[in-house]
């Protein structure tokens, strides 16, 4: 999805020179932007438009089929930046040698890595924000009424699908092969979001499985902070201990060359 190009080296203009060159590379891949940014809302738009789905279910206690999915299109864009965007474009920069070159220069490789995640935790959230604009304007759905723990749950999730994208990208050793990992997880992770079948909807015993794996665990955070309440802490626990493990096992395999 993501075409791998070699960065401008900024020299000893540091850090905050990578995270614009990066930027500006990240603008030109409309592929990366749209699957990013525009496929989730535009799943949601094509949902919302089924008749069924705008008639409140027993089955989610009185809620709709649209307002279930609003969570899970906003999970929809972290997915496609943690594990289809930026493991690619990462292992490529190592593959290229681009990486073991700015090595030698006053900005460290860690910098590419840094302004990877902010770029695309970055689209992810504006993705969540567009996504939630268009459930209220086109389909009513209401706005989180638990703003605070919306945000927690949405920022833990973020962190969360960008560790899980920094693993894929420290395991692969070339771009095929992150994309065939990025791919395998894909899957499972999209189911875990609910993207076939909301959490809310699933059997008592899927949905509790479901609610272990960091997507499933955030769904139902979102969803919680949605209806008014706290996210519960043990859809937080899950969420950040996630995060610490990917993040830990990218932080010891990763290799710059």
């Amino acid at each position: 999805m993501t075409a791998v190009a070699a960065p401008h080296t900024p020299g000893r203009r540091g850090g905050s020179a990578v995270l614009t060159a990066e930027f500006r590379l990240f603008r030109r891949e409309p592929g990366a932007v749209f699957w990013i940014m525009v496929f989730p809302t535009i799943l949601l738009v094509i949902l919302g438009s089924i008749p069924s789905f705008r008639e409140p279910t027993d089955e989610l206690g009185g809620n709709r089929m649209v307002d279930a999915y609003v969570p899970v299109t906003v999970l929809l864009g972290l997915i496609m930046a943690g594990l289809q965007a930026m493991p690619p474009l990462v292992t490529g920069y190592r593959e290229r040698g681009i990486l073991r070159r700015m090595s030698a220069t006053p900005v460290r490789p860690g910098a590419v890595l840094g302004a990877q995640m902010s770029i695309y935790g970055t689209a992810a959230v504006a993705s969540a924000l567009i996504s939630l604009t268009v459930g209220r304007l086109a389909f009513d759905v209401t706005l989180p009424r638990q703003l605070l723990g919306y945000l927690l749950a949405l920022v833990l999730a973020v962190l969360c699908g960008l560790a899980l994208g920094a693993l894929i990208s420290a395991l692969a050793r070339t771009t095929k092969a992150a994309s065939a990992i990025g791919s395998a997880v894909f899957f499972p992770m999209m189911f875990s979001a609910g993207v076939w079948l909301p959490v809310q909807a699933m059997p008592d015993t899927l949905a509790r499985i479901v609610e272990f794996a960091p997507l499933g665990a955030a769904a139902q955070a979102l969803s919680e902070a949605a209806a008014g309440d706290w996210p519960g802490w043990s859809h937080l626990g899950v969420l950040a201990l996630w995060t610490v493990l990917l993040s830990a096992g990218a932080s010891r395999w990763f290799r710059w060359e």
